[in-house]
């Protein structure tokens, strides 16, 4: 299946500069044989042949391998949301809002923090930097047992990498708190 997303991007490669397949074979040192095989969805090619292919194309040697996104895919319906949580805290919940067809940068999720609760027992960090924006009522946000701050319905509050850090909400209503999360680009 991979040789046919590669044959498709080299068939498209050739078709909008005109080439034939033994003027691309020229351009990349390959046989016209392996390479008509490849637009086929045929073959199996040495990592010197899809390096070869790669920089023809002018592209990286990874990007040979990932999917064609459609539009389509890049919605995430309403009901096909997960919801993730910690099994020791049920009263915070997660919807995990960023569509997932290919890797993300970014992840959106949405926390809901049950009336007076708190997030986790002790600290969270991460290695990402995240945005919490309050949609919902209020709630404090705590660094590391040193600085508290009170956060409004409306706000927002950059989080830092490796910043120790939880939520309290000390009102009688839930909260809901839109999260946009980095995510290291591996």
């Amino acid at each position: 299946m991979e040789n046919l997303k590669i044959g498709k991007k080299i068939s498209e490669y050739r078709r909008v500069h005109n080439l034939t397949i033994k003027e691309f074979s020229e351009l990349t040192n390959l046989s016209s044989a392996l390479l008509s095989q490849l637009e086929r969805g045929m073959g199996n090619p040495s990592l010197s042949a899809l390096q070869s292919i790669a920089s023809a194309l002018n592209v990286s040697l990874s990007s040979l391998f990932e999917e064609d996104i459609t539009n389509e895919s890049l919605i995430l319906r309403r009901e096909d949301r997960k919801t993730i949580y910690n099994p020791d805290q049920k009263h915070v919940l997660y919807d995990v809002l960023t569509p997932s067809p290919i890797n993300s940068t970014v992840e959106l999720l949405l926390m809901n923090l049950s009336a007076n609760s708190n997030t986790y027992g002790n600290y969270s960090t991460h290695i990402e930097e995240e945005l919490a924006f309050i949609l919902e009522g209020e709630v404090y946000i705590i660094f590391n047992d040193e600085e508290e701050f009170l956060l409004r319905e409306g706000d927002t509050i950059r989080i830092l990498p490796n910043r120790e850090h939880k939520f309290r909400n000390s009102t009688d209503k839930d909260v809901k708190v839109l999260f946009i999360k980095s995510k290291p680009n591996y």
